[in-house]
Parts: structure tokens; sequence; C-alpha cells
């Protein structure tokens, strides 16, 4: 068996959701990744925020997502490359 791996993301949401569809984001977000055996799965609203730089047919102010999980390394290819 291979060894997990903890890894942490940021996500940039560009819609614009209400605070009840963020949550309801989140939760599937979390539900996808406990579907791939991740493990210890934290996803932390960290708001809106202004980005530093502009990228392309994008807003400047988005909404950010941290999250951090363990999962099998083999796993998380395999669902890349999907």
């Amino acid at each position: 068996m291979s060894a997990t791996m903890k890894y942490e993301m940021m996500i940039l949401l560009t819609e614009e959701f209400n605070d009840s569809e963020l949550k309801t984001w989140a939760f599937n977000y979390a539900k996808a990744l406990r579907k791939l055996s991740a493990s210890e799965i934290s996803v932390i609203s960290r708001g809106k925020r202004d980005l530093a730089y502009m990228i392309k047919n994008q807003k400047k102010e988005e909404t950010l997502f941290k999250s951090i999980f363990q999962v099998f390394q083999k796993i998380l290819k395999i669902f890349l490359i999907v």
C-alpha cells in the first residue's frame, strides 16, 4: 500500500454564490474528496479577496477557499488524469 500524502490547495471560485450556496459547495467538495478515500479534510472559506494580479477574463475580487487533506498518492494521480 502506498503512503498517504498531505496536500493543500487554494481554490478560486469565479462565480457569485450566496452564503448557503458556498456552504453547499464546500460540503460537496469535501464529499468528493472523501470518495477518493481522503482523510483529515478541512475546507476553509477565506472570503472575497482582492487578487494581487489580474487573471484573464476574471474580476479582481474572487472568493477563495483553502483545502487541506490527506490521500493516497496513487489515488490522487488517477483523479488528476481524468
